[in-house]
């Protein structure tokens, strides 16, 4: 008998009752709403403090106006080709097969800093170089550096607050002088990057332009042994300093126009040094520099020979997330490294989606075809 002096049919008397299917149902709505609330904090839906890929494109957006179809930083630029050597010294400190072939081919981009793609290059006080090279067993290794020796802050939130005080006032149009003058009061390697674009000497050319990858990576040699590295690019071509007389009377293309004419004379070379952290050294802040006694060993030769408009140039749909890496090589712990991989992840579906809606002609060189 069960409390109400009755079993269920085919019951027996005292057998525990099956639980209501109430229960499975707020089960199962409990797990759907949790499994929501996670896809809604890692898409930043919420949480938009948070330094989410999401949030870092918007603020990035909202720094100018809207250039559908376009990277939404860097995004003036050239693709670029040639291919790369390495060095037995590079061989022996990681496995990677970039290191051993005899030449890897290289897709690149050239382009400077900021988001306007119409931009004049004489006004960008940071210039870039991102490579992929493919190995002939199918390996990727893709890189992004800048013309800066460190990055501007140490974390990613840091970097999520200094991209937001770069947004436009509504009222003015302009940034709010006080709110960049926080981020540099709080983070001393802001008001460095401040003091270096302010008074290092300005180069005449991407030719002639050092660039750094300031984020740390581990080398893993063929017999295991380790090394954390932080490379630069450094040009053989000499340094020739543009003066601010020059800048104000250059055109607006004149990087890629006077980069042209260097290729028409021949190939374009840097060589890739790897500086070798010693115990103690920052691996995971970019914003801070490795002393300069430093082990640096020269690692290959890069060769450029050829330069297409990026509207048509095969760098235009290409990533170059700086994770996307080829055994013997890997990321550190660095979170500006995280945050870099996805935000160009971010920006790069955004883009592409641009484009296939019809909304990015002026990225493709379709603007007013018919």
């Amino acid at each position: 008998m069960s409390l109400f002096g009755y079993t269920r049919a085919g019951q027996e008397p005292g057998a525990p009752r099956p639980p209501s299917p109430l229960l499975w149902i707020a089960l199962i709505a409990l797990i759907a709403g949790l499994l929501v609330l996670a896809f809604a904090w890692l898409a930043g839906w919420i949480g938009r403090d948070r330094a989410t890929a999401q949030a870092f494109t918007d603020s990035i957006e909202a720094t100018g106006p809207p250039h559908p179809g376009f990277r939404r930083a860097h995004s003036k630029g050239v693709c670029v080709s040639g291919s790369f050597q390495g060095t037995p010294d590079g061989a022996a400190l990681s496995s990677a097969r970039v290191f051993r072939q005899a030449q890897v081919p290289v897709l690149g981009r050239l382009s400077i800093g900021g988001g306007d793609p119409h931009g004049a290059d004489a006004n960008a006080r940071v210039r870039s170089m991102a490579l992929q090279l493919v190995s002939d067993d199918g390996q990727e290794w893709r890189t992004a550096m800048n013309s800066f020796p460190f990055f501007a802050v140490p974390t990613a939130e840091a970097f999520l607050e200094q991209t937001r005080a770069g947004i436009p006032d509504p009222t003015t149009g302009k940034p709010d002088p006080a709110k960049m003058a926080a981020v540099q009061a709080k983070y001393p390697s802001a008001r460095a990057f401040g003091e270096w674009a302010k008074t290092a000497p300005w180069s005449n050319s991407w030719a002639n332009t050092d660039y750094n990858g300031v984020n740390s990576f581990r080398f893993t040699a063929a017999d295991g042994s380790q090394h954390f590295v932080r490379w630069s690019m450094r040009p053989q071509a000499p340094f020739v300093e543009m003066t601010a007389a020059q800048r104000a009377q250059a055109g607006l293309d004149y990087l890629a126009d006077e980069f042209a004419q260097r290729l028409a004379q021949g190939p374009v070379r840097w060589d890739m040094w790897v500086t070798l952290a010693e115990a103690g050294d920052p691996i995971d802040d970019p914003s801070q520099v490795w002393p300069a006694q430093r082990r640096q060993v020269k690692v290959g030769t890069l060769s450029l020979v050829s330069m297409q408009p990026q509207a048509e140039g095969a760098c235009r749909d290409l990533n170059y997330d700086p994770l996307i890496l080829p055994s013997g090589i890997a990321g550190s712990d660095d979170p500006i490294l995280a945050a870099r991989s996805a935000v160009y992840s971010q920006s790069f579906n955004r883009r592409e989606r641009e484009i296939a809606s019809g909304k990015g002609a002026a990225a493709t060189g379709k603007e007013g075809a018919k």
